[in-house]
């Protein structure tokens, strides 16, 4: 008799816990926005997209183009290459290595350039898309929302309030 006395208040105080527990977890509102999805449909996102693409367009052809010169180049010198003489067949052939290697370079500094654009204007992007879920989330009470996750319930999912938002405040300025 004893021992269930002892528990007795024990059982109340746990029942009580989990009832409020219970109370606290239907109070709790959590939210997801699929960052991905913003870098793809925000206007703000597509803008940058489009400056990118302007900014280093002409880039990109010039590179095309050398492309285009050296490989030609190198088809040229392998149909010529049995009539030539060893001295004029080692000059071309260095003279294609130190081209190449140009070429090269002249793509990695594209490549580094336009990732390091790229990064800074996503990285505004972002910043604003935080912002509006930051605004989303004060304005409708969330608790929490959440930019990764390995599974999330689409009930949860706040992307599209924030795209509309974040789409708004852009047409606003």
């Amino acid at each position: 008799m004893k021992t269930v006395s002892r528990s007795f208040p024990l059982l109340v105080l746990a029942a009580a816990l989990s009832f409020g527990a219970t109370a606290q977890a239907q109070e709790f509102k959590a939210g997801f926005v699929n960052t991905d999805r913003i870098f793809r449909e925000a206007n703000a996102a597509k803008a940058a997209q489009t400056k990118l693409e302007a900014e280093f367009s002409k880039r990109e052809k010039d590179l095309l183009d050398q492309g285009n010169v050296l490989k030609t180049a190198g088809e040229k010198f392998e149909r010529e290459a049995p009539t030539l003489s060893e001295s004029q067949r080692v000059t071309r052939q260095r003279q294609l290595v130190d081209q190449d290697r140009e070429f090269q370079r002249k793509r990695r500094e594209f490549q580094e350039d336009l990732s390091a654009r790229k990064s800074e204007e996503l990285s505004q992007v972002l910043e604003r898309a935080n912002k509006v879920v930051k605004q989303v989330a004060e304005q409708e009470k969330y608790d929490v929302v959440l930019q990764e996750a390995v599974y999330i319930n689409p009930k949860f999912d706040i992307t599209e309030k924030v795209l509309k938002a974040l789409n708004a405040s852009a047409a606003g300025k």
